[in-house]
Order: C-alpha cells, then sequence, then structure tokens
C-alpha cells in the first residue's frame, strides 16, 4: 500500500471520522457562542465555548472571551481564572490585562487592578480602553484629578471614543461641570459598554432653540426609573413653550407620571409607533435642551400632585392607628444595575436601627432571598410591599409616613418628587446625580444625604442614621409631630 493509499484509508477509517466531525462540531460552537456573546445572550454563548474548551483547553482567546462572558454573567471568580488562564497562556496580550484589571477593580482590589492596567498599557501605550478603565478605577478611590487627566489621555488617542467620552461625562456632572457633562451625556447612544439602542424616529431630535408653538412632542424614558421620575420635571417647561406633550414611560410609572403639569397623553413603549408626533427628545437629553445648571434646577422642591385622597387614605387603613413615627424602608436596588454591588445592602446591615422606637414600612420590592428569612423574623417592620402595584401606589402610602429612609433608588426620586421627607445613603463613590461633599441634594429640597466614608462602609452610615432617627422619634413622640424641616436637617 503506497502513501497516498494510506492517507485515504486513514480519512475513512471509523477511529478518524469522528474526530474530523467532533473538531468541525467545536469550531462552529465557537463561531455560534461569538455571535450569541455580540447579541447579549451570555448564558448560551457560555455553552458553546465549553463545548468548544472541552477540545481546546490551550486557546489563549477562548480564555479571554469565556472570561468576558463568565463576567457579563456575575460569576467573577470563574471569569477571573479564565483571564489569568489566557494571561498564561499568552502573557503578551494587553487586552486580557485590562479586562482582569477591570475585574479586580470592582470588589475594590485595586492594588492589583492598577498593576493589570499598568502591564496593559507597557505592552501598547496607547491602549485607550486601558487607559479609561484605569480612569475610572482612579475615581474609585478618589483621584479624581488623575482620574480627569487618564481620561483626556485616552481621549487624545481616540478623541471619538463613545464610552471614555460618556465616563468623563459622569465624573463632569458629580463634580458639578453640568454644561460639559449634559453634552458627553449624548454619547451613551453610541457606548458600547451601555448597549442602548436609540430611537429610530422619523420625527426630528429637540434639544432646545427650535420652536415648540403648536406642535406635538414626544418625551420618552430613555433610562432606569429614577431618571424617569426626576427627569419628569422638565415637562412644565416643555409644555409652557407651547407644545403638546405626550409622555412616554415604562408601565411601573405611566400611573404616577401622567399627572404631571403639562402631560396631554401618558403612554407606555406599546402604543409609540400609532402616535402621531411633530418632534421627540428623550427624557434624559431635557436638561441639556434647557442648559441646566447646579443653580437653575427646576421643582427641587417637587413637582408630583398629592395622590388622590381615597388612594393615601386606603393606605392609613392598613397602617392602622398612628402611635408611632413612621419610617419607609428600602435597603436594595435592581440587582441587574451596574453599580448595585456598591449602591445595595443586606437588610441585615440595618439591624442596629431598628431598635429605634419608631413604626418600620417596607417599600422594599424585589426582596432577595437572603433578606426574605430576616424579614420574617422582624415582625417590626410591616411589609405590606404585595399590594404596591406601581409608583402610584407606593406614592399614596409615602403620603402616609413621616420619613422615607433608602440606599440609592427609584424611591428616593419619588419621595423627592413629592416633596416628601427622605433620607438617602450612598456609598463612597455615588452616582453622578448625588454630587460630592454635601448632605443635601440640589434636585430635592427634601433630602438629605448620609455618605459612606470608606469603601463598603455601611455601619458607619447606619450608626449616622439611627442616631439622627432617634432624636427625631424622641421629638415626635414629645411633642405629638415634627414638621417635614425636622426630619432634613441634622439635630443640634
Amino acid at each position: 500500500m503506497n502513501r497516498q493509499e494510506r492517507r485515504a484509508t486513514a480519512k475513512q477509517s471509523p477511529k478518524a471520522a469522528p474526530q474530523g466531525l467532533a473538531a468541525a462540531r467545536s469550531l462552529e460552537a465557537a463561531k455560534q457562542g461569538q455571535a450569541l456573546f455580540k447579541l447579549g445572550r451570555y448564558a448560551e454563548a457560555l455553552e458553546c465555548f465549553n463545548l468548544f474548551a472541552r477540545l481546546n483547553p490551550d486557546v489563549a482567546p477562548l480564555h479571554q472571551t469565556r472570561g468576558l462572558c463568565l463576567q457579563r454573567l456575575g460569576r467573577f471568580e470563574e471569569a477571573q481564572a479564565d483571564f489569568e488562564r489566557a494571561i498564561a497562556l499568552h502573557p503578551s496580550e494587553a487586552e486580557t490585562h485590562k479586562n482582569l484589571g477591570t475585574l479586580h477593580s470592582r470588589p475594590g482590589r485595586m492594588e492589583q487592578a492598577f498593576a493589570s492596567f499598568d502591564r496593559a498599557l507597557a505592552l501598547r501605550p496607547n491602549f485607550s480602553a486601558a487607559l479609561n478603565e484605569k480612569a475610572r478605577a482612579l475615581w474609585s478611590v478618589q483621584l479624581l484629578d488623575q482620574a480627569f487627566a487618564t481620561f483626556h489621555q485616552s481621549l487624545a488617542i481616540d478623541p471619538g471614543n463613545a464610552d471614555t467620552i460618556w465616563n468623563l461625562a459622569l465624573l463632569q456632572m458629580l463634580t458639578g461641570d453640568f454644561e460639559r457633562g449634559w453634552r458627553g451625556r449624548e454619547a451613551r447612544w453610541t457606548a458600547p459598554s451601555l448597549g442602548l439602542a436609540k430611537r429610530d424616529f422619523s420625527q426630528a431630535l429637540w434639544l432646545g432653540g427650535r420652536p415648540l408653538d403648536g406642535r406635538t412632542i414626544l418625551l420618552h424614558a430613555d433610562e432606569a426609573l429614577g431618571d424617569s421620575i426626576q427627569f419628569a420635571r422638565y415637562v412644565p417647561m416643555v409644555a409652557a413653550l407651547g407644545a403638546r406633550v405626550i409622555l412616554e414611560v415604562r408601565p411601573a410609572v405611566r400611573r404616577l407620571l401622567a399627572g404631571v403639569s403639562g402631560v396631554a397623553d401618558c403612554v407606555d413603549r406599546s402604543s409609540t409607533p400609532s402616535l402621531a408626533f411633530d418632534l421627540h427628545c428623550p427624557l434624559g437629553s431635557l436638561p441639556l435642551a434647557f442648559g441646566t445648571r447646579l443653580d437653575t434646577i427646576p421643582f427641587a422642591q417637587g413637582f408630583l400632585s398629592p395622590p388622590p385622597a381615597e388612594r393615601v387614605k386606603a393606605w392609613e387603613d392598613r397602617l392602622g392607628p398612628r402611635t408611632r413615627f413612621r419610617v419607609g424602608l428600602v435597603w436594595s436596588g435592581d440587582p441587574g444595575h451596574n453599580n448595585d454591588h456598591n449602591r445595595s445592602m443586606a437588610l441585615h446591615a440595618l439591624a442596629s436601627l431598628l431598635d429605634c422606637d419608631v413604626q418600620f414600612v417596607s417599600l422594599q420590592k424585589g426582596i432577595r432571598d437572603q433578606d426574605r428569612a430576616f424579614l420574617r423574623e422582624r415582625s417590626d417592620i410591616l411589609d405590606l410591599t404585595d399590594q404596591l402595584m406601581d409608583f402610584s401606589e407606593t406614592a399614596a402610602l409615602v403620603c402616609c409616613l413621616d420619613l422615607v429612609i433608602s440606599v440609592d433608588t427609584s424611591v428616593v426620586h419619588l419621595a423627592g418628587a413629592l416633596g416628601a421627607p427622605v433620607w438617602t445613603m450612598l456609598p463612597l463613590n455615588p452616582d453622578w446625580r448625588w454630587l460630592l461633599n454635601r448632605d443635601d441634594s440640589p434636585w430635592y429640597q427634601s433630602m438629605r444625604l448620609f455618605r459612606q466614608a470608606k469603601r463598603g462602609d455601611w455601619t458607619s452610615v447606619v450608626d449616622r442614621v439611627r442616631c439622627e432617627l432617634k432624636a427625631l422619634s424622641s421629638a415626635w413622640h414629645s411633642r405629638g409631630r415634627v414638621g417635614d424641616e425636622r426630619a432634613n436637617h441634622p439635630t443640634p
């Protein structure tokens, strides 16, 4: 048998054929995984990558992409192992060092994070994405001047990078530079890290400067529920320019925001295709359209009308006689939020607060499994949240309370928009809207801010809240009630 015949026989052998078929299937799985990853279908993509890995365990790009997939799924330890394996196989790949740095910075392993970013930049000095991530890490440890400089360094290399423009804008907003910040926030539509889809309207975008008299404008929600509430304050201003305003928001806040002054029609997204309008504007772009500065924020005293009296009375009846100071509690937000690990806390972190002589009322929707057992053991927290069908019901309940204490969630925007007393507990690195080094908010006059002094330290925040609440409760019992201003300024 000659060599050619032996090759033909080998191709046809029972052993060789399955191996070739398995390899082909493995390669196809990798291609499908990449396509699914680009679509954001990470769990399905991971299954494909795992199939590829069975025959190809030592392929560095596999571990790199699978690590990203695991990171998106919140499986951070597995993601770290994949990144480290990719680096072991291909140590000169700057992208992997950058990804590992981002992963380290999330839980605050900053020494490891900066080491990874610096390795990435040593391998690729003009790596704008690594500079962007390093700037975010500098920001997280409050090195703001260095963070600004590093963002600008990244933009000097890649001036049109939407992710960097977006991140720089958030830092500008946090430090009070609204003029540049609002402009930079418009990069949210093209920033790959945000995954927002710009609405494809044939009607023109309105950002101010164009007459609205006699025209119909669609103002549509483009961010989270709290943002919709916060920026609904601009609706009366748009209507005052002569426009008929259609407000499009998510169903959970539709009934609540339908009552904002100037709203002609309030719809959810499913109704929009059938509507006739002349112009449109995202709610999050209205501050830019009106050139909002720190000293020109409108309706900080509140802009939501009180809920109907019969709905408030229904909640008063559910709560029973008012024998103690009533406090609403929220301790966690949407677990899918990219900063939830910083802004939310476990319910047991509030344990020391619960010995205050007040009536606690849960406003917490979406209770997590680890909090549910604790809540069942605490009969001193009244939980009627199964009757909170939407934010208009939550508004009616808030109007029965003396104070709301919450982490940074949509409920604080609701309370502030109602002009109700609210204490907001913030992480060390807060969202841009809460600014820095102040215990009040220019967005909501009825709000006080309680900030972490160091990363992850909720204990000191809760201790300060507890001290203030005890004094407030004592004053209420001695006088029978206490005014709103008492709830929103420190006790002497």
